[in-house]
């Protein structure tokens, strides 16, 4: 049995599976959660540990084909304003239900397009957040940015107000692959962006691009990733394009008969991902990238690596507070999602009233099991001792799943007696070794491919 053959038997190709960014996973939420959780949640954080917030900032000038994020398109300035008015609001809510001397250690604004707003509203919303909170010293700041809606000015009010991070959303450079996703964005726009961006000393840079689109080919990946490299990020998050149109109704518009299949899909990573690794990137996690020197690689090499709702992260704080309409705060004993319809999240928010839509209470199972498949994604290992010496009881918990795991993969994990890991080249197994240790999962649920 060839290599390939093997990795089709154990269902790479053509398993659907969770990302695993939380666990228990968002399609798990529901409505019998309510602001009293969020409330209490919120006031008993623990007044010396810092926190992360994230802020969402939901409209589009243009709706990416592709994207299953929760966006809504505008060219009109009028909701944006008013948006911005009910995130300011909803960030003294969220404030007054804080310990006053909790710290914010990590601040991320995604979307959406964040760069949709103005200079001056970008320098409100920044002001807001330093006036309400006590941010760290070394607070990191990152902002997800379209290169097609973000000028000068825009990079220098954000670089003013303490940005630390960008976050540059390309996909892929091929006009072939731009047009079947509805998403044009030319190198000159992207190269000026980055160019802003450094002269702006704003030299922390990320790049999202995608494999498994239509049209993409061997040499359509090579060219691209060859661009990226002259253009030098030092992160690069090499994303599997997630197909899911009954969640997103405007991947429709994508036929589906010129996908690439599941062996399709890994040929493109691998070329992409041979080639990174080739020019000295290290390989964090099963679809990150980063240049030596960068906090993620030292993260991945140290074992601190962490996953949310962003994908992989250096941010080890163990509560994030999301502001916005769908943002979802993770919080020490389950998540809450704010209301993703802008009419119900306006009326909360002009109540006064915190945002809540629905949530889930974790478990102190939940709680082992997040960690575990947490350390299967970031460290393709589960370490029993480590597991212990943070805390965590019962662990018999996890000798049902690993026998299994055992019984399917022997051939690519190793055991050893504090656990076991994942041999280097499968890799690619990890979604599936994890969904084994997920004791919501259900298969009547959809996800997106492993592959």
């Amino acid at each position: 049995m060839t290599y390939d053959s093997k990795l089709a038997q154990l269902g790479v190709y053509h398993t659907r599976a969770p990302r695993y960014t939380s666990y228990p996973t968002a399609v798990h939420f529901h409505d019998g959660i309510g602001t009293d959780f969020a409330q209490q949640q919120l006031r008993c954080l623990p007044a010396d540990k810092p926190i992360s917030i994230y802020i969402h900032i939901p409209f589009c000038e243009r709706l990416c084909w592709f994207c299953a994020c929760r966006t809504q398109g505008t060219k009109s300035p009028a909701p944006i304003a008013a948006y911005l008015d009910l995130i300011l609001q909803e960030i003294t809510l969220i404030a007054g239900n804080l310990p006053d001397e909790v710290k914010i250690g990590n601040v991320h604004w995604g979307g959406g397009t964040p760069t949709i707003l103005s200079p001056e509203q970008i320098e409100t919303l920044a002001t807001k957040l330093k006036t309400t909170f006590n941010f760290n010293e070394n607070t990191e700041f990152s902002v997800e940015i379209d290169p097609t809606l973000v000028d000068q000015d825009k990079i220098d009010v954000l670089a003013k107000v303490g940005m630390t991070r960008a976050s540059i959303g390309v996909q892929d450079f091929d006009n072939k692959v731009q047009t079947a996703i509805g998403r044009i964005q030319s190198v000159n726009t992207t190269l000026a962006c980055i160019d802003m961006l450094r002269s702006a000393q704003v030299n922390s840079l990320n790049m999202d691009i995608l494999y498994g689109l239509p049209h993409q080919t061997h040499e359509s990946v090579t060219k691209t990733i060859n661009t990226v490299l002259k253009m030098a990020p030092d992160r690069i998050a090499l994303y599997g394009y997630a197909h899911v149109p009954w969640m997103a109704n405007r991947q429709k518009l994508i036929d589906e008969s010129i996908l690439p299949n599941g062996a399709e899909r890994r040929d493109l990573f691998k070329i992409m991902a041979d080639r990174l690794e080739d020019k000295g990137y290290h390989s964090v996690g099963i679809d990150h990238f980063a240049k030596p020197h960068d906090t993620m690689s030292i993260a991945a090499k140290n074992g601190t690596l962490k996953r949310n709702f962003q994908g992989y992260t250096t941010d080890t704080l163990d509560t994030l507070v999301g502001i916005g309409a769908s943002a979802i705060s993770k919080l020490p004993n389950g998540f809450v999602q704010n209301s993703p319809k802008s009419a119900d999240y306006s009326i909360a928010i002009k109540n006064k009233q915190l945002a809540t839509h629905k949530g889930l209470k974790t478990t102190q199972e939940d709680k082992l099991i997040a960690r575990t498949i947490e350390m299967i994604m970031c460290n393709f290992s589960v370490n029993y001792d480590a597991l212990k010496n943070e805390g965590y009881e019962n662990l018999d918990l996890l000798t049902h799943p690993l026998l299994q795991i055992q019984k399917e993969f022997g051939d690519f994990i190793a055991l050893n007696s504090d656990g076991f890991r994942i041999t280097e080249h499968e890799r690619v197994l990890a979604r599936i070794i994890a969904r084994h240790f997920d004791m919501h999962d259900t298969q009547a649920m959809r996800y997106s491919s492993v592959s």
